[in-house]
């Protein structure tokens, strides 16, 4: 882990926006999504983007693939069935990038969309694929084998549709899965009180409480050649972000209504609903324009009242915005391995990565090292998350 300057700058970030929003917003906290899930179904609602080269989860998978995973469905109770939206498109957006230190743009040079049907009798949903490169459509529904693509039912054997997206390789699984995401979040909340003076000083139990244990997500899971992304270009970084769009009722088109890059960023920073439906609805590349003046003007008024100057909100904004997740493949994937030259993280996100622990001891300056939550446990209960899968999706089957 980097502990110099710069990551104490971006780790803050990430803890600061954890802390903020002490409004009506903060009772959707642990809905596990942006707070809108009054507004939108539970299948329209995103909950994390993981992306990691699949060679750092399993050694023995081949180290030119990647593996780009969307988890929808926030807070899935065990034992029931869920599904994919059949109005809607879930899509990966990448952008090729010259370096780990390029500034984002949020060009959208290849799209990964996925969209579904209606659920059959045996509760699959048959689905199609498209690779979206500028102009270029390509749409398969069929497996290399001539079956068609389908999603997982719940408590069946995981189906891995292998496709051939303009000659590459591609595998794609989608369905029920255990929610890999860990967090003391009933812990947190006086924590945060006490850090803002409006309470006692607190600190975590231990050990802590995972608040998302015992609850499943539905998760679309790619295995996608880095070759495939880079194209002619060659490039070995990408920007990754994840949205939701949906019909615009005109029959012209579809409208964003999600959107989705690093963890706790646009959820956690922008405390007005309306100014987090806008950055929802428009493209990272649109983040430093004046369609998100207002919700620039919320994440200022945020880390302004925590006390930082306009000096550190600049350098944290030129850091986190556009919100994109990086990942630089040329090194071992992990949220807080490696950061650029302006402290942004640029090596993805693993499963099981405590992207909360990083960023509370920095927040506490190393008072607080944690939430003393971890992925397998035994958490307060004994509970904890089960063991991920050694292979392909590699998510924990569902509860």
């Amino acid at each position: 882990m980097v502990f110099n300057r710069a990551i104490k700058l971006g780790a803050l970030a990430l803890g600061l926006a954890l802390i903020a929003g002490l409004s009506s917003r903060a009772l959707n906290a642990s809905d596990h999504d942006d707070g809108e899930i009054a507004l939108k179904s539970r299948n329209l609602n995103l909950t994390d983007l993981f992306a990691f080269r699949e060679a750092d989860q399993n050694y023995q998978a081949s180290p030119d693939n990647l593996i780009f995973v969307l988890n929808t469905n926030p807070r899935s109770l065990a034992r029931q069935q869920y599904y994919f939206n059949g109005r809607a498109r879930y899509e990966f957006k990448v952008t090729r990038v010259a370096n780990k230190d390029a500034s984002p743009t949020g060009r959208e040079d290849v799209t990964l969309r996925f969209e579904f049907r209606a659920p059959d009798a045996a509760g699959s949903q048959g689905m199609q694929v498209s690779l979206v490169r500028g102009s270029r459509v390509n749409t398969v529904n069929k497996t290399t084998s001539g079956a068609l693509i389908k999603t997982t039912p719940l408590s069946a054997a995981p189906v891995l549709n292998q496709l051939s997206l303009i000659g590459s390789p591609v595998t794609v699984f989608a369905g029920t899965r255990e929610d890999p995401f860990f967090f003391d979040v009933e812990q947190f909340f006086r924590v945060r009180a006490g850090l803002r003076g409006l309470g006692p000083a607190a600190s975590f139990r231990n050990p802590g409480l995972d608040f998302t244990a015992g609850y499943n997500v539905s998760s679309i899971v790619v295995r996608v050649p880095r070759a495939l992304l880079a194209g002619q270009s060659g490039a070995t970084t990408f920007d990754v972000w994840e949205t939701i769009s949906v019909p615009t009722g005109d029959g012209k088109g579809f409208r964003q209504i999600e959107r989705l890059g690093r963890p706790v960023i646009n959820e956690g920073l922008v405390v007005n609903n309306p100014n987090l439906k806008t950055l929802n609805s428009i493209p990272p590349n649109a983040d430093l324009g004046s369609a998100a003046a207002a919700a620039r003007a919320d994440i200022v008024t945020t880390l302004k009242s925590l006390g930082n100057s306009d000096a550190r909100v600049g350098v944290l904004a030129q850091a986190f915005l556009p919100d994109v997740m990086r990942i630089d493949t040329t090194g071992p994937s992990g949220y807080g391995n490696a950061l650029n030259a302006l402290g942004a993280p640029i090596r993805g996100r693993k499963l099981a990565d405590d992207v909360f622990d990083t960023t509370i001891q920095v927040l506490t300056n190393g008072a607080v090292t944690g939430d003393n939550v971890s992925y397998a446990g035994p958490n307060l209960g004994g509970s904890g998350h089960k063991p991920l899968e050694p292979n392909f999706p590699y998510l924990a089957l569902p509860n």
